[in-house]
């Protein structure tokens, strides 16, 4: 795709990409804020400014220091930061909302730093347009934007996720996760400098309807919805196949946590692994693993469950491409990257109706469970493997469906596409005669 001349000079927009965690070689946030940037940069002008620990990365990846992207060191503040958070959490898998919030109070100090090494760049015009692709999460207050602004350089974020409230029927699990801090959430309203913020940036770009009620109603009409996740095709490019002969084989990938629901998962199958209809694939590690083996085999279905533990991102597909249904029972799922990438492959998916996943799945494509509590998840999801063992037959053609979505709207190169989209629409206002 070639960008129309008429709306930046030489053709193409030349974009400063803040890019703070991205990282080729993670998983999550990090390989979002990785992917897209790469992506956007196949059609524009980009230079990514990231921070200093993600710098290797990008020279492994084949990125020009200095030429592709530049490195911020903030390593003062952020180690730090890290271990506080940590101390907080009792963890690195648990307690999220603390790292984010401990995350919304170090990051201006990121952009502190680029407006000292970019600065003088920015206002001499040598880009025409600054986005903050990274961090995601839409209480996250960007300083920059104010001088950006002033500069009359467009400052735009996104896509943003997050402000997904804990759903009542399992408040058991937010203290599980130890999610003490979400219910103050409404602090971050307080921070410094967020009315400069929501004042001067040109586009908020939100993943999704929860997100969006996180700008503030005078300046929603300044926001785009443009879904957070994308599919890399080149990777999950094997397709499902499924020859009716064995059991259904189920998926589930994410971390092992309680808010994820592997134990949900696994309660619901019960009656299928031990009748050998239903097979199990666990793909991810973390702290509920061992009581999910432990659970597993103490009921004697062990040997129809598969823990395949923590994978590198490249080695996913090869399991998942086995199976013809991804499960993903998680109660409050802001995205659901995983969800789209068992969908590029042809894998079914079955979602709760909440969250990011409930936002991308509908039943052409896949099975949605509503959410009410976890013995009502658990129903629900164990009629929706009995219907799936028992009409086989319908699943390739909603892979199919599920597939062909991806393609054409969640690839990280149609996701770019409709970045240059956004930023030629701000250059058309600033052309128009007031």
């Amino acid at each position: 795709m070639k960008t129309d001349g008429n709306f930046f000079p030489g053709g193409r927009p030349r974009v400063l990409l803040l890019a703070e965690v991205a990282n080729p070689e993670w998983v999550s946030v990090p390989l979002i804020g990785w992917s897209l940037a790469q992506a956007i940069g196949e059609l524009a002008d980009v230079h990514i400014l990231t921070q200093i620990r993600n710098r290797d990365a990008f020279l492994r990846a084949g990125m020009k220091e200095g030429g592709d992207f530049t490195a911020i060191d903030t390593e003062a503040i952020q180690k730090s930061a890290w271990k506080l958070s940590k101390s907080l959490r009792l963890g690195n898998d648990l307690g999220w909302t603390t790292n984010a919030a401990i995350k919304a109070l170090t990051y201006p100090w990121f952009e502190h730093k680029v407006w000292k090494a970019f600065g003088d760049r920015i206002k001499a015009r040598e880009f025409d347009l600054v986005h903050r692709v990274t961090p995601v999460s839409p209480v996250m207050v960007s300083p920059i934007s104010r001088k950006c602004c002033e500069t009359g350089i467009d400052f735009i974020v996104g896509p943003l996720n997050g402000g997904l409230p804990w759903p009542e029927g399992f408040r058991d699990v937010q203290r599980r996760e130890r999610e003490w801090l979400s219910s103050l959430r409404g602090v971050h309203r307080l921070l410094p400098g967020r009315r400069s913020y929501l004042r001067n940036t040109s586009r908020f770009i939100v993943g999704s309807r929860y997100a969006e009620k996180e700008i503030p109603e005078p300046h929603r009409a300044r926001c785009i919805r443009v879904a957070e996740n994308g599919v890399n095709p080149d990777l999950f490019n094997s397709r499902v196949t499924d020859d009716g002969e064995g059991p259904l084989r189920i998926s589930f990938i994410g971390r092992m946590v309680p808010y994820k629901g592997p134990d949900m998962l696994l309660e619901a199958a019960i009656p299928f692994l031990r009748s050998g209809r239903v097979h199990l694939h666990f793909i991810g590690d973390g702290p509920v693993l061992d009581n999910l083996r432990s659970r597993a085999f103490g009921i004697g279905v062990g040997g129809c469950v598969t823990f395949h533990g923590w994978l590198a991102h490249r080695d996913i597909p090869g399991i998942a491409s086995k199976c013809q249904v991804m499960a993903l029972p998680s109660v409050r799922e802001f995205g659901g990257g995983v969800v789209l990438e068992a969908m590029a492959l042809g894998s079914v998916p079955v979602v709760l109706d909440y969250g990011g996943p409930g936002e991308v799945v509908d039943n052409r494509v896949g099975f949605k469970i509503p959410l009410t509590n976890r013995k009502g998840v658990i129903a629900d999801l164990r009629k929706c493997i009995g219907y799936l063992t028992e009409n086989r037959d319908k699943l390739a053609e909603i892979g199919s469906r599920a597939r062909d979505r991806v393609r054409e709207r969640f690839t990280w190169r149609a996701k770019a596409a409709q970045m240059i989209e956004i930023y030629k629409s701000l250059s058309r206002e600033k052309r128009q005669p007031s």
